[in-house]
């Protein structure tokens, strides 16, 4: 038996849990020949196969599944090892993060700022989209940490609280004084996109205490929305550590029609599958930023 390395099993259990090569050699960032290498050079190693390769996908022979036991255990060592051993500055890796935009208008440059410094030579991809598409990446394993409005209550996924977003009301800094705040209601809403859960939210608020005779506009960019608003297209709910400098200098305005929808909560979620040292301190590390920006901005 030749010998066998680490990167070979890695590419294993890849394709075990993602159900095939295409799926593996996305999550891996290889391409498709580069895996099924891998694994024909890991059966020639053990001189035996480990898939039955049919016309519906690869199952794992007696063998295969053997192997899986032991791989794991050293998965598990190897992330021992990179935790309690190898210098941070010397861990390489690719790590994708998905975000939600809020949090994209917020403290992600600082997220990636922190993981830089303490993984320079580790490669960061992000990407920004909505919390249900983030979900649905973060279990098809497209992506390693996805920070969104959270928890994800799957047995699969590990959750990291994050600090939640006050929202407030805003109007046009120039937008004519009416009787009450409640009436700027009449006015077109601009909120969140349409299959997010503060847009479910908002509008069962609005049914609630407006009543039918409502408008609103959806939208995937938080700061189209505040330039809506602040252009008096319209009003909105949005988070208050955004609209509080474009109140400072004039543009916008806070009114309180008696309710405000309730405060965002997000979270850093990622799979418990593989135990990743590294993705778990970028998930601490999103809290502990987070935070820090929480604490600076509230005025």
């Amino acid at each position: 038996m030749t010998r066998l390395n680490i990167d070979q099993l890695n590419t294993f259990l890849a394709v075990v849990r993602l159900g095939g090569v295409g799926k593996a050699s996305h999550g891996l960032n290889l391409t498709q020949p580069a895996v099924t290498a891998r694994i024909k050079n890991l059966e020639e190693a053990l001189s035996c196969e480990l898939f039955d390769r049919t016309s519906s996908g690869m199952k794992l022979t007696k063998r295969g599944e053997l192997l899986l036991a032991h791989a794991e255990k050293f998965e598990h060592l190897a992330q021992q090892i990179e935790q309690d051993v190898v210098d941070p500055a010397g861990i390489e890796g690719h790590l994708r993060l998905g975000v939600s935009e809020t949090i994209a208008q917020c403290w992600l440059p600082e997220l990636i700022s922190r993981l830089h410094q303490m993984y320079p030579k580790l490669e960061i991809e992000f990407n920004v989209d909505i919390s249900v598409n983030l979900r649905s990446s973060l279990l098809n394993r497209e992506i390693d940490l996805a920070i969104l409005l959270g928890p994800i209550s799957e047995y699969s996924v590990d959750n990291v609280a994050l600090p939640g977003f006050d929202l407030a009301w805003y109007a046009s800094a120039s937008a004519a004084r009416l009787q009450s705040d409640a009436a700027y209601l009449t006015r077109p809403v601009l909120t969140y996109a349409r299959n997010t859960r503060p847009f479910r939210e908002l509008k069962e608020l609005l049914l609630e205490h407006v009543g039918p005779d409502f408008s609103v506009f959806p939208s995937s960019s938080l700061s189209a929305c505040f330039r809506l608003v602040e252009a008096d297209l319209g009003v909105a709910a949005l988070p208050k550590v955004l609209g509080q400098d474009l109140v400072q200098a004039g543009r916008i305005r806070e009114f309180d029609p008696g309710w405000v929808p309730s405060p965002l909560v997000f979270s850093a979620s990622y799979l418990g599958e593989p135990n990743s040292h590294l993705i778990r301190t970028s998930a601490n590390l999103a809290e502990e930023v987070a935070t820090q920006y929480i604490k600076h901005k509230i005025i």
